[in-house]
């Protein structure tokens, strides 16, 4: 589906832009995960976000995500995986889904973990984000899916369901994973293979397979877009917080220090104005 601006993450920075670009007519998709793998949802009580002290962090992401509602914004659940430019638009990849918009704004938060030895060697190679995309090329075939979200179990159940054979690894035995599949505790991950995936290590165990799903709260900006110039470690704006890339803005924590979320609602008002803006002058 089409829409005028594509909001990938649904944070402070991210509803803040989608309100933003409502007030402007536009019409607004957000595109993000599981809120609860989300700094705020996690936080037992805010003291520094002006007007509301000492609100609890589910409550103040309720409220922001009802205002959103009220507005007319609409949610697509699901981790954004690429980003394609192509004639003028905007194709960002949702699992198995496509969503086309004029604009972006940016507003993933920090993508926290460095990518694991040897996981970008083997990007396509038999290392996936997706298991709803590239799950039926592993059917039969044995598969580590390595579980850092809350919506790992679910992926990892449904590898199960299309036949392969799945082994969960995580630093904890998750809710909800389907009886037969085997859980293995691992924090230090190896993907091993010369050309293409072989198995993975975890905590030294070796587990032989064919492909391994990296399931991730959040993708680094640059992993979406490539291209997309940094700035230490965070990504490069202006001051209307435009990026290097033409119709593409961010906002947030992806932005840079303080990770405070003043600075991302005020950031995300910027990003949705300006993206307006940007789509107005180039009808």
């Amino acid at each position: 589906m089409a829409y005028d601006i594509a909001v990938i993450g649904g944070g402070p920075a991210g509803l803040s832009a989608a309100v933003q670009a409502r007030q402007r007519n536009k019409s607004v998709v957000v595109i993000s995960g599981d809120d609860r793998d989300g700094p705020i949802y996690k936080t037992e009580r805010i003291d520094n976000y002006l007007g509301l002290p000492q609100i609890r962090g589910p409550e103040l992401l309720e409220r922001f995500r009802k205002h959103a509602d009220s507005m007319g914004v609409e949610r697509k659940t699901g981790r954004a995986l690429n980003i394609m430019q192509m004639n003028g638009a905007f194709y960002i990849s949702i699992g198995s889904d496509m969503a086309q918009a004029g604009a972006v704004v940016l507003a993933p938060g920090v993508a926290r973990g460095v990518k694991y030895p040897g996981e970008a060697e083997h990007l396509g190679a038999g290392v996936s984000y997706c298991a709803t995309c590239d799950g039926m090329l592993y059917r039969g075939r044995d598969v580590v899916v390595v579980g850092r979200s809350s919506e790992a179990p679910e992926e990892a159940n449904f590898l199960q369901e299309i036949g392969c054979r799945v082994t969960y690894v995580a630093p904890r035995e998750p809710e909800g994973l389907h009886g037969g599949i085997p859980f293995v505790k691992g924090v230090r991950i190896e993907v091993l293979g010369e050309k293409a995936v072989t198995g993975v290590r975890a905590d030294g165990r070796e587990l032989s397979c064919a492909g391994v799903f990296i399931l991730r709260a959040a993708i680094a900006p640059t992993d979406l877009l490539p291209g997309l110039a940094l700035r230490d470690g965070y990504v490069a704006v202006d001051r209307d917080m435009a990026a290097s890339i033409p119709g593409v803005f961010a906002a947030g924590d992806c932005t840079g220090l303080p990770l405070q979320i003043s600075k991302a609602v005020g950031e995300g008002l910027v990003a949705g104005h300006r993206a307006a803006e940007y789509l107005d002058k180039h009808k």
